[in-house]
């Protein structure tokens, strides 16, 4: 996680499940869990070395993680278009419809 850039969180839609924020001033990595309704915030879950550890998990209210935390920044667009093509190789070969 050493090389991956880290953006501002502008909008609650960049906050899904799984989604890797950290903390702006301390170089800890959490995983984003689901959000508790009634809490009225996100579950984090740490997050080191590819390994997200369930045993231990935070609540954050969506006004934090947009003051105190940044998200993984991912271009949305490209997994889509080649999850797409990897959907149904067949169609390549002109044996699928």
């Amino acid at each position: 996680m050493k090389n991956t850039q880290f953006a501002p969180i502008k909008d609650a839609y960049q906050l899904v499940q799984g989604a890797k924020v950290k903390g702006i001033k301390y170089e800890e990595v959490f995983e984003l869990g689901t959000y508790d309704p009634n809490k009225r915030g996100y579950t984090i879950y740490p997050f080191e070395d590819g390994v997200k550890f369930n045993d231990f998990s935070i609540i954050v209210s969506e006004k934090e993680l947009k003051t105190h935390y940044v998200i993984e920044d991912v271009n949305v667009n490209i997994p889509i278009i080649e999850s797409a093509r990897q959907a149904n190789p067949l169609s390549d070969l002109g044996m699928a419809s």
